[in-house]
């Protein structure tokens, strides 16, 4: 019985020191991130410096941020700005810190049923989709690139929902599935420029507008306010905050390219 019992205790110490040195932080952060490639690119860095493991829950941005108000991750990085605000707002984070930025683009058939190819006003692209009723795909998922869709169309004096199921169609999933399902319906898209770089299966479609200041996209990070969670790895996630906006952080963000061309570009403060 007594040997027994000092294989209990040797294997349950064993267990807790296994769990003491697993180090690791879970960040909630968007499918653009996940699906330009960006953290397969970024991660291994800071992993190997830091000694600590960053778990990807990759969702849209609403989501995202709703993870983190249930206290289910350390950290979100998102781009939503005015959600992110609202996140701090109500004290959900400790600080929001930019990251990095790109663009949204409009990409489409290229027999361009609406006739805007070419064009860089993207509120008068969205109103010739609207009034050519050419098939439109949207997230439809309350992310960050679902919610700067919505503003342009409502800037443009447009509700979308009205030819919901008819020529413009909600997919409720990520950008890379978004695209896939424009792909095979010849449809228009509305998408951040590192996912579609990354994009492989594009089929027929093209970038048709691009350009406009109001597609701009601006990404953020922040630490889950451990006031709220008191079980938040406050110095483990902040030590994720401080080293994406450093200046090695910043740099391996700039030198993610695909054929040449910069997926994102790094502008913390």
């Amino acid at each position: 019985m007594m040997f027994k019992n000092i294989c209990l205790a040797l294997i349950l110490c064993v267990g807790t020191v296994a769990l003491a040195q697993e180090k690791f932080i879970t960040v909630a952060s968007t499918t653009s991130t996940e699906q330009s490639g960006l953290f397969k690119h970024l991660l291994p860095v800071f992993e190997k410096k830091s000694g600590i493991q960053v778990r990807v829950v990759a969702l849209g941005t609403g989501q995202a941020l709703d993870m983190a108000r249930r206290g289910d991750a350390d950290v979100v990085f998102v781009h939503d700005k005015e959600a992110e605000e609202k996140f701090l707002a109500d004290g959900f984070g400790v600080r929001r810190f930019e990251v990095m930025y790109n663009d949204f683009i409009l990409v489409g058939p290229k027999s361009d049923t609406a006739k805007i190819a070419g064009g860089k006003d993207i509120l008068a692209a969205f109103r010739k989709i609207a009034e050519a009723k050419a098939p439109f795909t949207s997230r439809g998922d309350k992310s960050g690139t679902h919610a700067a869709e919505m503003r342009l169309w409502k800037v443009a004096g447009i509700d979308p929902q009205t030819g919901k199921g008819t020529w413009y169609r909600e997919t409720g999933s990520g950008m890379g599935p978004t695209l896939n399902t424009a792909s095979a319906m010849n449809a228009y898209a509305f998408t951040d420029r590192g996912t579609w770089l990354a994009f492989k299966n594009r089929g027929d479609l093209s970038i048709v507008t691009e350009g406009d200041q109001r597609l701009f996209n601006q990404y953020g990070v922040m630490l889950v306010n451990p006031a709220k969670h008191s079980h938040v790895k406050k110095e483990m996630g902040q030590a994720f905050v401080d080293w994406v906006t450093s200046a090695e952080g910043q740099k391996i963000i700039a030198a993610y390219k695909i054929n040449g061309d910069p997926l994102f570009f790094p502008n913390a403060r």
